[in-house]
C-alpha cells in the first residue's frame, strides 16, 4: 500500500491499536466505504455550469441528456465511446455538450471530502479494521481518481464496479466483495451517500451507515466503538 504513514509523518504499526466497540458483543472488524459523495466530492454541475450559464438550461441538460441513469451504464462496464456515440445519435443538435461529459470529465471533481479523509485515517491509523472500497464508478476514468487522490491507496482493497461489470445496488457487487475479501458483513461496516445502496448491504448482514456529513458519520463510528470520542 502507498504512503504507509498518510502523510502524518509516523507509521500506522507504531500506534496502539483501538479495536472497539463499546456494544457488548458487537465484534466490528471491516469498514467499507463508498467513494463519490463520501470521500470524494464530485457533481456534473461543477462542469455544466460552464457551459449552460441559465440554470433551468443546465438541469433540463442533465435530467434529459446526459443523466445519472445513462452515466451509470457506464458504471455497468459501457464504454465511454460507446455512451457517447449513443447519446449523439440520439441528440445530434447538444453532440458538443455531450462530448464535453467525458471529454472535460476532471472539472466535475470538487477534490477530497476533507473531514471524511479525516475520519479515514484516525480510522486507518488508530484501529485494526480492515479497509475496502466499493464504487460505481467507469473503469475508464478511475485511473485518474487514483492519480489525483493518495488516500484511494490507503485501503486494503477495492472493488470498482466498470471493471466488474456489475454495479449497486445488484446485491451480486455486494456478494463478490464478500467473497473477494472474506468479509464476514455481521463484523462489516457499509457506508454511502445513496441509501438506495445501502439497503442491500444491510440486507446481507452489514451495519449500513446512510452518510450525510462527515459530523453525523464520525458520530455513528464513535457510537459503535470505533473511534474515541
Amino acid at each position: 500500500m502507498a504512503n504507509k504513514d498518510l502523510n502524518t509523518g509516523g507509521d500506522p504499526n507504531d500506534v496502539s491499536p483501538f479495536p472497539g466497540p463499546a456494544q457488548p458483543g458487537k465484534v466490528i472488524t471491516t469498514l467499507v466505504f463508498d467513494l463519490g459523495g463520501v470521500l470524494i466530492d464530485w457533481n456534473p454541475e461543477y462542469l455544466y455550469r460552464t457551459i449552460f450559464s441559465d440554470e433551468k438550461e443546465r438541469n433540463w441538460f442533465l435530467s434529459t441528456i446526459c443523466t445519472l441513469d445513462w452515466n451509470e451504464e457506464q458504471d455497468a462496464g459501457r464504454s465511454l465511446q460507446e455512451g457517447t456515440e449513443y447519446l449523439v445519435k440520439k441528440f445530434p443538435e447538444h453532440e458538443a455538450s455531450i462530448r464535453a461529459y467525458y471529454g472535460r470529465w476532471k472539472e466535475m471533481l470538487g477534490g477530497p471530502i476533507h473531514d471524511t479523509v479525516e475520519i479515514f485515517r484516525q480510522v486507518k491509523l488508530n484501529t485494526n479494521l480492515k479497509l475496502y472500497a466499493l464504487t460505481n464508478w467507469s473503469a475508464e476514468t478511475f485511473p485518474v481518481a487514483l492519480e489525483l487522490y493518495e488516500f484511494l491507496h490507503w485501503f486494503d482493497g477495492r472493488l470498482v464496479s466498470g471493471e466488474e461489470g456489475i454495479r449497486k445496488p445488484a446485491p451480486g457487487i455486494y456478494q463478490l466483495l464478500i467473497d473477494r475479501f472474506g468479509i464476514r458483513p455481521s463484523e462489516a461496516i457499509y457506508v454511502d451517500d445513496n441509501l438506495r445502496n445501502v439497503i442491500p448491504a444491510r440486507e446481507l448482514g452489514f451495519h449500513g451507515i446512510h452518510f450525510r456529513s462527515p459530523e453525523q458519520f464520525r458520530k455513528e463510528l464513535i457510537d459503535l466503538g470505533v473511534l474515541r470520542a
